[in-house]
């Protein structure tokens, strides 16, 4: 009797996420109602809209809510990892959106994205609350199975079909290492759960310190893989170019958010007391975060794709945010979620133009935007905003972003780092500012009218692109909500 009041008392914690997996169950039965050749499916789509919507008002809620460690502590709920469900959860809703214009889709298996997207957010939730190296692992692969399949949702097509089976194959052999990784921690300190773990990190000897530091790199690279930063990074181009343009959005931010979440939860609970184990972790959190700034810049340089250009540039964004978990304090916890917050409505708007554009043309080729303004003055000046505030430049809230993590290592006194994502910042302007000059200097190849910049298409657009300017000039009310939603460490 007292094991089920517990389970009720701790379940009253979940709603949010009980709310995601109803959703998702209720979208399977619901698709599973119509017939191979009825289309639309518009019951799917506002069912799905309205259960994810309910999830983002019911985490809202919650975010002025004490932390509570639930299901014998192996979750733990606090303004942190709600707060980063909440930019999934938006992220999600936005994708959605995506996806329902979208013809990079086919028509009938939007409700399938519905639902496995839904899934994925489930797995991302999981991740960012874990307090446990077996939730984490359970977070991964919820997270990772069905995203296997939505790289590979365009079974037509066999770069679709090349992205799931390249997804499939890097991420079986992370999560594996991972795995691996896992079991000599728990090997060393004979525990999974980090509230265990943690005092324990205070007394170790030189063995064990000798077998945890290459058990944890192990660990990193599943959480590396998730984050797309370097040397995981290789599948990110291929997967994202070959993946409907939806799939490629939600790529780009719910898996990232959840395993930044994660790592810097799993950073603060064991690598918090300064010695080997911390300046070790740090030092290969400071290596990959240049690598993947750099990687991720240069490479995207001599793109012809938009949509991969992203990807690349998705990779860049990483490499930034990891730098704020290098910093091991509030300040950098702040940062990395004013960064998220930020980067959530960049990405949306950047790929919703280009999703619209593709929907014409069969293509989302630079040359395809030539001379935008012209055509659509709104849309050319909304996407331009988007790559202006991507690349760092103010007052837009990639500045803002940006600013506040070199702010946060520069205290910390990682000068080199800091100069290294000044230059990458510099490097990136090079390939944002070519978009934006061939939509506003070229003369446009077509005079035909792109069907999906409706009225509609680009009020939601222009919505999007608000926030994108009113946090770089308001930013401080986001900062402060950042600043309440502090992690939780027992």
């Amino acid at each position: 009797m007292n094991f089920g009041v517990v389970y009720l008392a701790n379940l009253s914690h979940y709603v949010p996420e009980l709310l995601a997996i109803v959703t998702m169950m209720g979208l399977l039965f619901l698709e599973a109602t119509y017939g191979d050749d009825e289309k639309g499916r518009h019951y799917v789509f506002w069912s799905a809209i309205a259960g994810i919507f309910s999830t983002a008002v019911f985490l809202v809620l919650q975010l002025g809510n004490k932390p509570v460690m639930i299901f014998t502590n192996a979750v733990v709920i606090d303004p942190f990892s709600t707060l980063a469900k909440l930019i999934m959860t938006l992220g999600t809703l936005g994708c959605f959106i995506i996806a329902k214009t979208s013809s990079d889709i086919y028509e009938k298996l939007k409700s399938e994205f519905y639902i496995m997207t839904t899934g994925v957010l489930v797995g991302g939730m999981l991740l960012s609350s874990a307090n446990n190296l077996l939730i984490i692992y359970l977070g991964i692969e919820t997270l990772s199975i069905l995203s296997y399949v939505l790289a590979a949702l365009k079974k037509d097509d066999d770069r679709s079909s090349e992205a799931g089976l390249k997804y499939v194959l890097y991420g079986g052999l992370s999560a594996g290492v991972m795995l691996y990784g896992i079991s000599h921690v728990y090997g060393v300190l004979g525990t999974i759960q980090f509230n265990e773990i943690i005092p324990m990190m205070k007394g170790l000897n030189t063995e064990q310190i000798v077998i945890l530091m290459p058990s944890f790199l192990l660990f990193f690279v599943g959480l590396g893989y998730k984050i797309a930063c370097v040397p995981f990074h290789m599948w990110t181009p291929d997967v994202y170019e070959g993946s409907p343009i939806p799939v490629t959005a939600f790529f780009s931010i719910v898996p990232k958010v959840a395993a930044i979440a994660c790592l810097i939860r799993v950073t603060l609970t064991f690598f918090s007391d300064p010695g080997v184990l911390q300046y070790s972790w740090v030092g290969l959190l400071s290596v990959v975060s240049a690598l993947t700034m750099t990687v991720g810049n240069v490479s995207a340089i001599g793109q012809k794709s938009v949509k991969r250009m992203l990807a690349y540039s998705s990779i860049s964004h990483a490499g930034m945010m990891l730098l704020g978990v290098i910093v091991i304090d509030e300040v950098g916890i702040r940062a990395i979620l004013y960064y998220a917050i930020a980067y959530l409505f960049m990405t949306l708007v950047a790929f919703f133009v280009t999703s619209f554009v593709a929907n014409k043309y069969g293509n989302d080729h630079f040359e395809r935007f030539n001379g935008l303004i012209k055509r659509y003055p709104v849309m050319a000046i909304m996407m331009s905003i988007t790559l202006f505030s991507l690349a760092g430049l103010p007052p837009f809230s990639g500045f803002v972003a940006k600013f506040n993590i070199l702010a946060a290592i520069i205290a910390k006194k990682h000068y080199t780092l800091a100069v290294i994502a000044a230059l990458n910042s510099v490097v990136s302007l090079f390939y944002y500012m070519k978009l934006s000059r061939l939509m506003i200097l070229k003369e446009p190849d077509s005079t035909e009218s792109i069907q999906s910049f409706s009225f509609v298409g680009q009020s939601v657009i222009v919505a999007l692109a608000i926030p994108i300017v009113i946090l770089g000039i308001f930013w401080g009310s986001i900062m402060s909500i950042a600043q309440k939603s502090m992690i939780f460490i027992q």
